[in-house]
């Protein structure tokens, strides 16, 4: 991360005490330099496991960041991809990074994910690592959103990692940075809300549910197993139901 090419320490400083927006526009020219870029090995697993459920006709990349995503969506879409975002840094880098020539064509919308400008006009939608960026008792209103842009059988797609092990390093990491988190909230305005242990699937299966989906696991074999023989990485994809929200529904995602 502290690599020529990627943000120092006082960057990421002045990111972390600005809001969620404005931090990501300062930190949008060298993004694609840290961390937080979604892998290739990623990005290349979830395109095949998507690619026989498709081809799909239009995808749209929720919370897109540089753009990432679209290079799964423009290997599973045939005619149109697009990105959407509420950080115009971020937008920018994409539309000058993430060119699909050959491919369908590509769109970038600056929107919040809350409050999504389109009807129904998509097939797919994925999402890679933003979800931290939302508080739980937002999820059912987040994949509101999501099902009202999908048509008809359309498919929401993320990956999730297994958490990591209670008293391994990862696990001490993620509890550390949230509380760290969780403290310059409660001391410092704007809130930078950016959360690793509140994507939980047994909640995200119930807002799925609550939202208007069916939603399925699918191992991603490319990240190997834990040592109890479960997958380290699943694709979550959820099927729109035709039922509005509201009405029941099992609250559970199939494995």
């Amino acid at each position: 991360m502290f690599s020529p090419e990627g943000p120092t320490l006082r960057e990421l400083a002045v990111q972390a005490l600005s809001s969620v927006e404005r931090g990501y526009d300062l930190l949008a020219p060298k993004f694609d330099h840290t961390p937080y870029r979604t892998p290739e090995r990623v990005l290349d697993a979830v395109a095949g496991a998507l690619e026989p459920l498709g081809p799909f006709t239009a995808g749209l990349d929720l919370c897109c960041g540089t753009g990432a995503g679209l290079e799964v969506l423009a290997r599973v879409c045939r005619e149109r991809v697009t990105g959407v975002d509420f950080s115009a840094g971020m937008l920018e880098v994409a539309r000058r990074r993430r060119a699909v020539p050959a491919g369908p064509a590509v769109s970038w919308v600056r929107a919040d994910a809350r409050a999504l400008p389109f009807g129904p006009a998509f097939d797919l939608v994925v999402s890679f690592g933003a979800f931290g960026h939302f508080l739980p008792r937002e999820l059912p209103g987040l994949f509101g959103q999501v099902r009202s842009v999908l048509r008809q059988d359309g498919c929401f797609a993320f990956p999730v990692a297994a958490p990591p092990r209670p008293g391994s390093p990862g696990y001490w990491t993620l509890l550390g940075f949230d509380a760290a988190m969780r403290v310059r909230n409660a001391l410092w305005r704007p809130p930078f809300v950016m959360y690793y242990r509140t994507f939980r699937l047994g909640g995200v299966g119930r807002a799925l549910a609550r939202a208007g989906f069916r939603a399925d696991l699918h191992a991603l074999p490319e990240f190997g197993h834990r040592p109890d023989g479960s997958p380290r990485v699943r694709l979550v994809v959820a099927r729109r139901l035709a039922r509005p929200p509201g009405q029941p529904a099992a609250g559970r995602v199939n494995s």
